[in-house]
């Protein structure tokens, strides 16, 4: 699904009128900002604008430093008064991801108001932006990343299905941030795990905080049994173009989750690797952790120990079994309560 700034892009392409200097164009009206959807002529170079009065001093040597991107600034031939601060993607290759940051970067900085605040937040997406394109080079995801980033996104598909607040839902997704668990929000919090094969009866908790009730008073965790096949199966592209097509209608919610979908290592050039391994639900659980689940919290840990990690045994935790309408009765509400 084409994103509307890429649209934008696409029109701007299609003049043929501008041999140099830049063309741009606002992305919405609702945006307070001076910030425009721009290309850069000669070259043709796909960027963002931000409309800066000319006294506004800022260094761009000091900000390129993030491979692919270059931040120049360019003074306006129609406004003696104003300067573009102009950031440009000099790859055509990574379009898909700058067009995710370009957009959240927009919808960041919708109600800013002051030069001086909207440079700041500039200044710090850029940081997360280089954090991102230092990942592209990398491989694809690990069978086993794979396999944990389906599991997010099969909850996340239900939470969106049982919760009419999109940006709510999608906010709460904190696995592509490596939070303590993979959904936090105000007073819960839910882990995921998913497990393959024939070892299916043991789950591997990361911390001795992932499961302790003193810090969020309700944890949920969830298993999921998986039957992992070629050609068989929901794939990850499918799950995710799916979610894609569930947040169509939100597009402040549609561009935090692509935003986190890199964050979580899922890029378009690895779309392929992802294309045979499709995956089942063999079993699914929900475990509400109260105070008397067995687990190891910070509380039991001496002074100097820590990076605590151990397994859970599934069969010595039927007692504590809940349902899914007990869950979503808990946390699709809390942001209205």
């Amino acid at each position: 699904m084409m994103t509307k700034i890429e649209k934008i892009w696409q029109e701007l392409e299609g003049d043929s009128s501008l041999y140099s200097g830049l063309l741009y164009k606002r992305y919405s009206g609702k945006i307070i900002p001076d910030v425009y959807v721009a290309l850069k002529a000669p070259e043709r170079l796909r960027c963002i604008a931000a409309h800066l009065g000319i006294s506004f001093e800022f260094d761009t040597k000091t900000w390129n430093k993030f491979r692919d991107i270059k931040i120049q600034r360019i003074p306006d031939e129609k406004n003696k008064d104003k300067q573009f601060l102009v950031i440009m993607l000099l790859s055509n290759n990574h379009m898909d991801v700058f067009s995710t940051l370009c957009e959240d970067l927009i919808l960041k900085i919708a109600g800013v108001t002051e030069e001086k605040s909207l440079v700041q937040e500039l200044i710090t997406r850029l940081e997360r932006w280089h954090l991102l394109f230092e990942k592209l080079g990398r491989q694809g995801l690990s069978e086993e990343a794979q396999r944990g980033l389906y599991g997010e996104l099969y909850f996340l598909r239900k939470f969106l299905n049982e919760c009419t607040d999109a940006e709510y839902c999608i906010n709460s997704w904190r696995g592509s941030e490596k939070a303590v668990q993979d959904f936090q929000y105000s007073d819960w919090a839910v882990e995921t795990k998913t497990t393959s094969g024939k070892n299916q009866q043991k789950l591997h908790i990361s911390s001795e905080r992932q499961l302790d009730t003193k810090l969020v008073p309700d944890i949920f965790l969830i298993h999921l049994s998986l039957e992992i096949r070629e050609n068989y199966g929901e794939t990850l592209n499918n799950i995710v173009e799916e979610l894609t097509n569930i947040l169509s209608d939100s597009l402040a919610a549609l561009s935090v989750f692509r935003l986190k979908l890199l964050e979580a290592g899922y890029f378009n050039h690895h779309y392929n690797e992802y294309e045979e391994k499709g995956y089942s639900i063999r079993q699914e659980n929900i475990y509400r952790i109260t105070d008397d689940f067995p687990r190891i919290t910070e509380n039991m840990i001496p002074a100097g120990v820590g990076d605590v990690r151990y397994s859970l045994i599934l069969s010595a935790n039927e007692s504590w079994l809940t349902e899914e309408e007990q869950l979503f009765e808990k946390i699709k509400n809390v942001k209205d309560d």
